[in-house]
């Protein structure tokens, strides 16, 4: 029985079990598999990572004020956030890992840093 490379149709030599002509034909394979979810993970992670500067960068002193013209025009997006947590007062902060923001009055924003454990 002759086995072909699902990825350049080419036939295979070697084990039994192999399914591929070579190691660049699998890569292909399994990345073309993966493009579109992947694609969606870098654009989110990129998200992420460029909110998370920006409250590093507005944050030195890990508690400040600042407002949210301030955040919108270096490009940070509020639909972005990797948690939240709810005070007993029923106070919502939004956390990018360790970086955190609290809505106040006004379009201003409150900046703080959890200490991580």
């Amino acid at each position: 029985m002759e086995r072909t490379c699902p990825e350049c149709g080419e036939q295979i030599r070697g084990r039994s079990d192999k399914k591929f002509c070579s190691d660049g034909c699998r890569n292909a394979y399994n990345n073309s598999l993966n493009r579109d979810s992947k694609n969606l993970v870098r654009t989110v992670n990129n998200r992420l990572r460029k909110n998370y500067r920006i409250l590093t960068s507005q944050n030195p002193q890990e508690k400040t004020k600042v407002a949210k013209a301030t955040l919108l025009k270096q490009g940070f997006q509020f639909d972005y956030f990797t948690g939240t947590y709810t005070t007993k007062s029923g106070n919502t902060y939004f956390y990018l890992y360790d970086q955190g923001y609290l809505p106040l009055e006004n379009d201003f924003y409150l900046l703080v840093k959890r200490a991580l454990e």
